[in-house]
């Protein structure tokens, strides 16, 4: 069956655009694997800065590592306080499967925090195999996955007011 034209153009839509003035954001970093994760925030304070955020509306939490992430990001959703969050992390593989649980366990639930609060929480925990991949994916060839979330919690903050 063929949608005409016309019932193809007559529908509502709905797109989030990089706003960022008046948005709180709050951003957990763990310390562990710091040199990949100073650069992921690095590169979240960048794209906030420029869409417009202020200094002063964004409120960073340093954690130990992954398995922390969860829960001050609990904290601060339950807080109300933030239009969006974004977890930060870098767990990077070893000989052991302590890669998998933490992994598992802090990608699982940082999103369940956000569903729990009805909040955008963007998940910027990289799991890689390797160093290589995680300097990759925090500001090297593969761009810089802190700067990408930070973009996507401001879309999705817009995303949702428009909903609502």
């Amino acid at each position: 069956m063929q949608i005409s034209q016309q019932n193809a153009l007559s529908h509502h839509t709905i797109e989030g655009h990089f706003k960022g003035s008046g948005n709180r954001i709050g951003i957990v970093v763990a310390r562990f694997n710091e040199l990949i994760t100073r650069a992921l925030l690095s590169g979240a304070l960048d794209c906030l800065h420029r869409h417009g955020v202020e200094k002063e509306d964004i409120t960073v939490v340093y954690v130990p590592g992954g398995l922390e992430i969860p829960l001050a990001i609990q904290k601060m959703a339950q807080s109300r306080k933030y239009n969006a969050l974004i977890a930060l992390g870098a767990v990077i593989r070893g000989a052991t499967a302590h890669f998998e649980y933490v992994s598992s366990f802090a990608t699982q639930a940082t999103a369940q925090a956000g569903l729990e609060a009805g909040l955008p929480v963007m998940n910027g925990i990289l799991t890689v195999e390797n160093i290589e991949q995680s300097l990759e994916r925090a500001g090297s060839k593969a761009g810089n996955k802190g700067w990408e979330c930070a973009q996507g919690a401001l879309e999705m903050i817009d995303v949702l007011r428009q909903i609502n």
